[in-house]
């Protein structure tokens, strides 16, 4: 099939929608974005963060060598006909099985039945038509009439992805019929009882309803193992293969990892080294040393670089190559440690135009919870997309082995990942160790963190994990809770939505590397240069106090309450308490959990809990 464009999407969106695996559906058909082995990394711009390649690398694999921002067009009004109109993210028409609108004919477009007609000056009128159509009674009047991808497909909990296997479905089984198929609908409403396909020749026919539920499991043949982003097919597959809707939520789920960019804590010349060692560790001489500083200086890559001389790194990296030197080059796995590590540092380093931030005073009323108020004034974000799964979104345990199986992006292990880079700003607010240590040991608190803990349990005996591991704490909980009515709250009154704002909870207890307990709240610009500071401005001690005054006040009484404060979650196996859309609940572009480890009774009385909150 020849390339031709078909549409356009933001750059971010290949990262969290639209990713390689996903599809992508378009005003006229359906694609899906191709595996990275089809992608040029010529046209994808590199992006620079030590520590979260080093993180990537942990799960990939050594052979990573780079993060890459996806393509993009900076140009405007380009020559449809040029290579650089078609610099995009390369996709095909998935899946292939299309149905015509007038006459219900299904079959696949490479059968011949239906005709791409492309349009390079408007791309979003690309599609397929079917030639010569007749209608559904046969006149004699043909005319090409447009055809639409088919709304079912096949997945597995394994990542698979696979055509809508019609005819096994329609004639109960593998079966010599290969007669023309056609899809109808019998009845007023489009429910899946009134969707029929049909066979013209032997006359056999099934309603849609078999496909699903235990009536999928008789009517489905076994998964084929297809990754259709990779032309690939995996020997054998043991997963269920169940029907899902073309534009279904639980399509694709996207792998990230990310980090925000701080300065090193280590700005001696060896840490300046390490930082950089995948640059220069095969560099010759000074003078290609040389070359590789100015670059890495003009990228802004390794923060005090360019205040130091040639031959003192030159000497350094000798004394590496050597041996004579400490390897220190970054391994670190937990990612959010060396951040905490930065943000609660008495003087935290800048490093300009990456991070910037500034000490206020707390409020007042909130001094024996609350430590420290730091203002982001200047913060970047990087993301890595390291994968996907199918049908059941990542879960966030310690053991990969343990949720839903993680597709590659690539047929061979990846030589670079795609990544993304947002400028913004926010408030990091930590809390007293004592206060937070006190307050654990309450009983109200022991016997709500039960509560918690026994839904923990059973959503994953649910979901065949082991229950006793991954509960994040009852502290974490608390810390998430006040994350979701602050970014609610700030909302209202700073400018930006609430899908804009996200969170980062630092919550490590004292049986972790060391005790952690802070929010970050930021918000942050994609494809931009960052934000206006109404964000920080709401950080200052008269307007925090209002904010957290107000945020916990309507925290109190939730629209859904009784039911919403007396929910048990070990009743119907979920991870939340008292929480939801009505209080607590925020876009998932700002969860870090997805909605999940939430109970506002850990910060004030409610209805039915009067002795746990935080903030008594």
């Amino acid at each position: 099939m020849a390339e031709d464009a078909v549409g356009a999407v933001r750059p971010s969106q290949l990262l969290w929608t639209y990713g390689p695996g996903a599809l992508i559906d378009l005003p006229n058909l359906s694609v899906i974005t191709m595996g990275l082995d089809f992608w040029d990394p010529n046209l994808c711009a590199p992006v620079e963060e030590a520590r979260l390649l080093a993180a990537v690398r942990q799960v990939l694999g050594p052979q990573v060598g780079s993060l890459r921002i996806p393509p993009l067009q900076i140009e405007e009004n380009l020559d449809p006909l040029s290579a650089q109109a078609l610099s995009g993210a390369p996709v095909r028409p998935f899946p292939r099985w299309m149905r015509c609108v007038k006459c219900g004919l299904l079959s696949p477009f490479d059968n011949q039945l239906f005709e791409l007609k492309s349009n390079r000056f408007r791309p979003d009128r690309v599609k397929f038509v079917h030639k010569s159509c007749r209608g559904s009674k046969g006149t004699d009047r043909a005319r090409d009439v447009d055809a639409v991808p088919s709304r079912f497909l096949l997945a597995c909990r394994n990542g698979h992805l696979d055509d809508f296997p019609w005819h096994f479905f329609v004639h109960g089984g593998a079966s010599s019929c290969r007669g023309t198929l056609r899809f109808y609908e019998d009845g007023a409403s489009l429910q899946t009882e009134n969707l029929w396909v049909k066979c013209d020749d032997c006359g056999a026919k099934k309603t849609m309803a078999r496909a699903f539920g235990r009536a999928g499991k008789e009517n489905l043949p076994a998964c084929r193992g297809r990754h259709v982003h990779l032309n690939h097919y995996d020997e054998k597959c043991d997963a269920e293969p169940r029907a899902v809707l073309l534009g279904a939520s639980n399509g694709w789920f996207a792998v990230h990892l990310s980090v925000l960019a701080i300065p090193p804590e280590d700005r001696s010349i060896g840490g300046i080294i390490s930082a950089g060692w995948e640059d220069f560790e095969d560099v010759e001489d000074e003078s290609e040393l040389k070359a590789v500083v100015r670059m890495l200086v003009k990228r802004q890559a390794i923060a005090g670089l360019e205040n130091e001389s040639i031959s003192d790194l030159w000497a350094e990296i000798q004394k590496r190559k050597s041996g004579d030197a400490d390897d220190t080059a970054v391994t670190e796995s937990d990612i959010k440690t060396p951040e905490w590590r930065v943000l609660t540092s008495p003087n935290p380093r800048s490093d300009w135009p990456h991070f910037y931030s500034s000490a206020v005073d707390v409020p007042d009323k909130y001094k024996s919870q609350i430590a420290s108020v730091l203002l982001l004034e200047r913060l970047r974000e990087v993301n890595a997309l390291i994968g996907f799964t199918r049908v059941e979104p990542p879960e966030e345990g310690s053991d990969p082995d343990e949720g839903p199986a993680r597709v590659p992006l690539t047929a061979l292990p990846p030589e670079w990942v795609p990544a993304s880079q947002v400028h913004g700003e926010g408030i990091f607010i930590r809390f007293n160790e004592d206060a937070l240590a006190q307050w654990e040991e309450e009983t109200g608190v022991k016997s709500r963190d039960s509560l918690l803990r026994a839904g923990h349990q059973g959503w994953r005996n649910a979901r065949k994990l082991d229950p006793d591991r991954d509960y994040p704490s009852v502290r974490y909980v608390m810390l998430h809770g006040l994350a979701h009515l602050l970014i609610r709250e700030l909302a209202l009154e700073c400018g930006y939505n609430a899908a804009s704002i996200r969170e980062r909870i630092y919550a490590a207890t004292p049986e972790d590397d060391g005790p952690q307990a802070g929010v970050l709240l930021y918000t942050a610009a994609a494809d931009s240069d960052g934000t206006l500071g109404g964000l920080v401005d709401l950080g200052r001690p008269e307007n925090l106090e209002r904010l957290l005054d107000q945020a916990l006040q309507r925290a109190r009484i939730c629209s859904s309450d009784p039911l919403c404060a007396e929910h048990d979650p070990g009743k119907d196996r979920s991870l939340h308490a008292s929480a939801c859309h009505a209080c607590s609940f925020v876009s998932e572009t700002s969860c870090e959990r997805g909605n999940r480890y939430l109970d506002r009774a850990l910060l004030v009385p409610t209805l039915d809990c009067s002795d746990a909150a935080f903030f008594s």
